[in-house]
């Protein structure tokens, strides 16, 4: 059973793990060097424990230990309890979620352990917003992709910015990240996968026009630049989401990372 301490002071050094949360540096730097990430809000703690992940501490406003009291019954780790301004202190922000909690990372599966039994993937290289990370995984969770891979340089899906927008689904759809972007694509094929890149480019064709595969990886770019030179060259088809013909007199000539994933998910899921 977790143990309750009241907390008066931003600067108490029993809350380093929750420290300055928006300098994203520092906390890449902290977390990875101890092994850690953050969990926000009632929802995301219980999946976050529920996927196995041990529990270092939780902070919370004392209004919050109710809502959680059968997993603060389960855990055995410190809570530190505190009032809104405390928390904003040594957060950085407004904790309108009331609820955090610092957990430890499992070790990642390698690729082929994520890949050898799945129909339909993901594979982001250079993804480098967390929201937007996030979000993908949220998508593919609830359209029924299999699984992730990540390029190297991918931002990190348990970042606390991802790990929120994805309400969890980082703990439910599993994922690895490659070790070897080079030859990342040619491991994937393979394990018998027809490689889809997905570009704005005209020359790709509409992605529900591909023949259809048991087996498929669709790779999403980077937010600025898309996919490299060498991902595009190596896939199997160039894939397109057809945008309306008024599109371009708008201005718009392509759809945000996040949205091309989640209609790229549903047509994925039903070819």
């Amino acid at each position: 059973m977790a143990g309750f301490f009241p907390v008066t002071s931003p600067t108490d050094p029993r809350l380093a793990d929750y420290t300055r949360l928006r300098d994203v540096n520092l906390r890449k730097s902290l977390e990875a060097e101890h092994g850690l990430f953050l969990a926000e809000g009632e929802k995301v703690i219980r999946r976050a424990v529920a996927a196995g992940h041990p529990v270092r501490s939780l902070l919370m406003a004392r209004r919050w230990t109710a809502s959680l009291a059968d997993v603060l019954d389960s855990v055995d780790a410190p809570v530190y309890v505190a009032d809104d301004t405390v928390l904003e202190g040594i957060t950085g922000f407004p904790v309108h979620r009331g609820a955090l909690a610092s957990l430890e990372r499992l070790p990642l599966p390698p690729v082929d352990a994520v890949v050898k039994d799945a129909r339909r993937i993901l594979v982001l290289e250079d993804v480098v917003d967390h929201t937007n990370v996030g979000a993908i995984f949220r998508c593919a969770a609830a359209l029924g992709v299999d699984a992730a891979v990540l390029a190297p340089r991918c931002a990190d899906p348990l970042y606390r910015r991802s790990v929120k927008v994805s309400m969890g689904a980082v703990f439910a759809l599993p994922y690895a990240r490659m070790t070897d972007w080079h030859n990342g694509l040619a491991d994937l094929r393979a394990y018998g996968f027809q490689i889809l890149a997905l570009t704005p480019s005209a020359g790709a064709v509409p992605l529900d026009s591909v023949p259809p595969a048991d087996r498929r990886a669709l790779l999403l770019g980077s937010e600025g630049d898309g996919l490299s030179s060498r991902w595009l060259d190596e896939a199997d088809h160039r894939v397109r989401i057809p945008m309306n013909e008024t599109a371009l007199t708008r201005g718009v000539d392509s759809l945000n990372v996040t949205a091309a994933a989640a209609i790229a998910c549903y047509t994925l899921l039903r070819t």
